[in-house]
């Protein structure tokens, strides 16, 4: 329902004039998402302050049966983040609450509003002498609530999990105004359903998540980070296991990277090659490890031929070096043309099988496509990237997407795998839910939306099709 005049004052009275946003000029960095793949329109967008404000806003909207779509960082990739270009959607960003409320050290625990910036977070944590492991890409500007809302994961999920995992408590706002008060700071409460976990992974589609209770880590004392060289993804897979097995499970990053990745960050994003040619790479990270473990690993995996070559990081410099060459993979596709963008999981086992297999019927579809895979090999999350075959037309190659996409997801089906591993369903695959969901699943998935959010005013259309 196209939201009245009427309806649009009363709202941006909630927050005052000078947070409801209606010049387009000033709306457009809430329109549009990094990949430029949607770009949406509004009639207003509200920046509320306080729990308080986000509730009298889902409580007129709820009666007016307008359409809220929550906005945290707006780093998502799926899309789920960004107003739809109907005109009817009603934009609330909760980049104005963005106070850290309590940091607990002996309870390793902290209480964060929705709009906190990741990095601000971890750098609480760390003035805790504490630790706060969920580490994205886009940790400078992406936001907690965006974060549970989208169950994220990152680089070190084979540690300590996704988001879902490092999340004790929440506050939610209810589409129909109320606040569900469930900031528990307790490890253990068996008393009834787990609510906390109905609305992390949701997307804001059955209540919009105002602040959090997280959980914190020791800080490590040490870490050893090695770039290394192998010949295929099946050695990676020998040298993961390996590395659990003498390092006494002390793994917290294990990043697999195809040559072509590491290519283009070194052509296109000032990154400096850390190793010589190789078909594929593995970024490792040792906390707290034995002194010398590394490379005592790297001694054994090169004595196994799981290894061809590997440098230990000898400063947080060098350090900081390896990583840029993983988390600048992304924005290093750009000058190469159109990517067409997987983030898909398999069992870890399979992820050898599933690359070998996803090549193969992507090729027969698109000669000359080229394989832009890198990703967290350690719980089976690949970015399998498509960029366009050199030559090729850019909007040609992106009027394939779909056709990719079709491949691309029957192989990982075919592999007992997921086609959204930690970046959600958002806009871009929400159509395909009633395809890859068991039927069962999607019928309760259904009834809780229609229990929760009866109107369907949050986030309509998104994880579930309309």
């Amino acid at each position: 329902m196209t939201p009245s005049q009427s309806t649009l004052e009363r709202l941006a009275a909630v927050v005052g004039e000078a947070h409801a946003i209606r010049d387009p000029a000033q709306m457009d960095r809430y329109m549009r998402e990094w990949r430029q793949i949607w770009v949406g329109r509004s009639p207003l967008v509200l920046r509320p302050q306080s729990t308080t404000e986000v509730s009298r806003i889902l409580a007129i909207a709820s009666e007016t049966r307008t359409a809220i779509v929550p906005q945290s960082g707006n780093t998502g990739l799926c899309g789920g983040q960004i107003p739809d270009e109907s005109g009817r959607e009603v934009v609330l960003s909760l980049e104005r609450m963005n106070r850290i409320l309590d940091v607990d050290p002996a309870n390793n625990t902290m209480t964060v509003e929705a709009g906190v910036i990741l990095h601000d977070v971890q750098q609480a944590a760390a003035a805790a002498d504490r630790l706060f492991p969920l580490s994205l890409a886009s940790e400078g500007s992406c936001r907690i609530g965006g974060n549970l809302a989208s169950n994220a994961g990152g680089l070190n999920v084979i540690a300590y999990g996704n988001a879902r995992d490092l999340c004790l408590g929440l506050e939610v706002v209810l589409a129909d105004g109320r606040v569900w008060n469930g900031l528990s700071r307790l490890r253990k409460d068996n008393t009834g359903y787990d609510l906390r976990n109905l609305f992390i992974g949701a997307e804001g589609s059955l209540g919009i998540i105002t602040a959090a209770v997280l959980k914190l880590f020791p800080q490590p004392r040490s870490r050893e980070t090695a770039f290394i060289a192998l010949p295929s993804p099946h050695a990676a897979i020998e040298l993961l296991s390996l590395m659990r097995d003498m390092s006494g499970n002390r793994i917290v990053a294990f990043e697999l990277i195809a040559a072509l990745a590491l290519d283009f960050a070194v052509r296109h994003a000032d990154v400096r090659r850390p190793l010589g040619p190789a078909p594929w790479y593995v970024l490792a990270e040792l906390a707290d490890p034995v002194p010398g473990a590394m490379l005592q690993l790297l001694e054994e995996a090169m004595s196994r031929g799981l290894a061809s070559d590997a440098v230990v990081a000898q400063s947080e410099n060098q350090r900081s070096e390896f990583w840029a060459a993983r988390e600048l993979i992304s924005e290093s596709q750009k000058p190469e043309g159109g990517s067409i963008k997987h983030d898909v999981s398999v069992p870890v086992s399979r992820v050898p099988e599933f690359l070998a297999a996803a090549d193969a019927a992507v090729l027969s579809l698109m000669p000359g496509a080229r394989f832009v895979s890198f990703g967290h090999l350690g719980d089976g999350n690949i970015h399998y990237n498509i960029s366009q075959p050199v030559g090729m037309d850019r909007d040609h190659f992106l009027a394939r997407w779909n056709e990719v996409n079709d491949v691309v997801f029957e192989v990982v089906a075919r592999f007992g795998g997921s086609i959204s591993a930690e970046h959600g369903i958002g806009r871009l695959k929400a159509h395909r839910m009633p395809a890859i969901k068991d039927p069962v699943a999607l019928d309760l998935m259904r009834q809780l939306k229609s229990a929760l959010d009866p109107h369907t005013i949050l986030n309509p259309g998104r994880v579930l099709p309309l």
